[in-house]
């Protein structure tokens, strides 16, 4: 047939019945269709020699792309995305990096004024109600040892558990109050708090005292990380130093608050109610419930405080944060005269990368408990790997910086803290036994003791027909004697036992003269009518006065060291006050080696308290300055659980040594403060930092 296309083309049968086309005179390969035209030198497939990679791709008339262009634009959308990520990420660590910049000017445009001040009441309340709980157990552990017939044993787990329930909660609440929200924990904090101290007012079973005093310490434990971070959040950069010192004042006043309540209100045993005989409310139980005041106040308060806009802009909630700072604006402002300046804030850039993860479930079969477990199983994850991060290489160091100075500053200070208490108390001791009356081998016959017994020893004495009625006896030891035909009648007593007597023919009604006052005796035809089983408060020997005068005064003597640290913390730096405070305050601890009585105790103690104040102000905002938003109440909460650590390993160490020497607890102290104090002077100086 004739080519069309004029190339010369041949068409011959074959055998098979198809047909074969040459082309001057070369063979070629069939067809079923035309094909298109071919330039001059272009060469066909099936010419010989032509490499296979050439060969046309038969879907391509078909309009299916080859498998090769495929690959090719999905690198290429690979290749976009990753492209549009990078630049996602550069944007986003702009705004990151201008957020803290931006929410500083906001502040500075909102001013500092009256909302500030009303929130540094409220939260100041809620740092009083701390400092009333450190105390409150000291206080009310002789009056409660004596009323629920704690042993020497128990006494020491009661005070290990509370320091102990308040590392916890320190912990927890710290972290949670980074996802939770920090006027959300506070509240939980506090409800917590009031919750179980007021039931612990009438716990008439130590195990019940003990479960409801730990679940306070639970509570009032997280109050510390959670306060400051929150206040942190309302303060501009040259206010935060200053204010937040001021902040501090209110755990003094805890301290001030408890030691005069209890001074007022335990001494006074009749100030109280019973109902029957087994539910006793005396006057320690009113002291616990005169102490819930201050958390009460502070719960109220933060009802009506906003939450931290800071925290609002991490967790993606510009709206409300947007209200929150408009409030803070408005109230200064209105306060100041000027209700007509206007917030002008229109936009405020917010972290992407902080949105709502918690994860619900939405199938129909997903029921209100699964949703729950989730979400809070989700906030733990959350929380952990927040906790996780606060090991980054940015914020290792600082951080290792910081635990030790934390240890070493609580570690001295509780330490000296149980120690002073404890040597006023073992001098004493010491004086009231070199008293002591001994009588030896002394015979009295046919006597009526109407008359108090105190600080004596009795050895081998003789007692025949005598009464003892309407007394009370004191610290008086019976050794290897005989009481014959006795009898007792009303008798209080107080640290008083009978060793190795031989009782006979007497006697025993209403008194507390009972099992645990008779050691090694021999009982003849003795009696015991209407016994005052349990334990009885003598008032004179366990409630000293002198120990609520030392708490008071040594709360007192903080006011210096604060004032003087709030004035000078934006003006010479964190630092030098941290390590300036330290290193005085082991010198003042050394010269407690020059102390040879309770005044000189006593007064060594208020200039501890006074200088090393300032330490505890310094390390308390450099805590809060140096993290990110996100980490600030994880990061403080570990610290703050560091803390009671040391408090609970200094009580043990310090203690043991009582009575032994007071060389040890004071070269101990000296060293850690030193040591606090030269690592203290590595820290970073975070006087013109912006919070992150």
């Amino acid at each position: 047939m004739d080519d069309p296309y004029h190339n010369n083309v041949t068409q011959q049968m074959t055998e098979g019945g198809e047909y074969a086309y040459t082309q001057d005179g070369r063979d070629g390969y069939p067809y079923q269709s035309e094909y298109p035209p071919q330039d001059e030198d272009a060469a066909s497939d099936a010419t010989e020699g032509a490499d296979e990679d050439e060969q046309m791709y038969e879907g391509e008339y078909q309009g299916i792309p080859h498998p090769d262009e495929i690959k090719e634009a999905r690198r290429a959308a690979r290749m976009e995305a990753r492209r549009k990520a990078r630049l996602a990420a550069q944007q986003q660590q702009e705004e990151e990096e201008n957020l803290p910049e931006q929410y500083e000017s906001i502040m500075e445009d909102c001013g500092h004024g009256r909302f500030q001040w009303t929130l540094f009441a409220v939260l100041g309340l809620a740092l009083m109600a701390d400092g009333v709980d450190g105390f409150v157990v000291g206080f009310v552990l002789p009056s409660a040892e004596k009323d629920m017939c704690i042993s020497n044993a128990d006494k020491g787990l009661l005070g290990l558990l509370v320091y102990v329930a308040m590392m916890v909660g320190a912990l927890v609440w710290g972290g949670l109050c980074d996802k939770m929200g920090r006027r959300r924990c506070l509240i939980y904090v506090l409800s917590i708090d009031l919750l179980f101290s007021f039931l612990s007012c009438f716990a008439q079973g130590y195990g019940f005292f003990l479960f409801f005093r730990f679940c306070s310490g639970f509570g009032i434990g997280g109050s510390i990380p959670i306060v400051y971070t929150y206040f942190t959040e309302f303060l501009q950069m040259d206010k935060r130093g200053e204010h937040l010192s001021w902040l501090c004042m209110f755990w003094m006043l805890g301290g001030l608050y408890a030691s005069f309540t209890a001074w007022g209100i335990i001494p006074h045993y009749g100030w109280g109610f019973a109902i029957g005989t087994e539910f006793q409310i005396h006057s320690w139980r009113l002291f616990i419930f005169v102490c819930l005041f201050p958390a009460l106040a502070a719960l109220v308060g933060v009802v009506f405080m906003p939450e931290s806009p800071r925290f609002l802009l991490e967790s993606a909630r510009h709206d409300e944060a947007w209200m929150v700072l408009r409030r803070v604006h408005d109230t200064n402002w209105k306060a100041k005269g000027e209700p007509e300046r206007v917030f002008t804030v229109t936009n405020i850039k917010t972290p992407q990368t902080q949105e709502d993860e918690f994860i619900e479930i939405q199938s129909e079969t997903g029921t209100a408990f699964q949703r729950w477990t989730v979400r809070h199983m989700t906030m733990l994850q959350q929380v952990m790997a927040n906790v996780m991060s606060l090991s980054a290489p940015e914020l290792r160091l600082q951080g290792l910086l910081l635990v030790i100075v934390w240890f070493c500053l609580a570690f001295s200070y509780h330490g000296l803290g149980v120690w002073f208490p404890d040597m006023i108390k073992y001098m004493q001791y010491e004086e009231y036994e070199s008293k002591v009356r001994v009588f030896h081998r002394e015979r009295v016959e046919r006597f009526h003791f109407n008359f108090s017994l105190v600080n004596q020893i009795h050895k081998e004495g003789e007692y025949i027909h005598d009464k003892f009625a309407n007394i009370e006896i004191k610290s008086v030891k019976f050794e290897d004697s005989l009481f014959e035909n006795c009898y007792f009648e009303d008798v209080k007593s107080t640290n008083t036992y009978f060793e190795n007597c031989t009782i006979k023919n007497t006697v025993f009604f209403n008194t507390d003269l009972w099992q645990e006052k008779f050691k090694d005796c021999r009982m003849e035809n003795t009696t015991f009518l209407h016994p005052k089983k349990g334990c009885h408060l003598n008032f004179k020997e366990e409630n000293d006065i002198v120990i609520y005068m030392v708490s008071f005064l040594g709360s007192l003597a903080v006011l210096p060291g604060n004032i003087i640290s709030a004035l000078f913390m934006d003006k010479i730096g964190r630092i030098r006050i941290i390590g300036g405070s330290m290193l005085a305050s082991s010198a003042c601890s050394f010269l407690l080696l020059l102390s040879f009585s309770q005044g000189a105790v006593i007064c060594w103690q208020c200039l501890f308290y006074g200088v090393s104040v300032a330490a505890w102000n310094g390390l308390e905002v450099i805590s809060v300055e140096l993290y990110p938003s996100s980490k600030r109440g994880t990061a403080f909460g570990i610290l703050n659980g560091i803390c009671k650590l040391a408090a609970i390993v200094a009580s043990f160490v310090f203690a043991a040594f009582i009575g032994i020497t007071k060389i040890i607890p004071i070269l101990l102290a000296f060293a850690a403060l030193v040591c606090g104090g030269l690592v203290a002077l590595k820290l970073p100086e975070t006087r013109e930092k912006i919070l992150s």
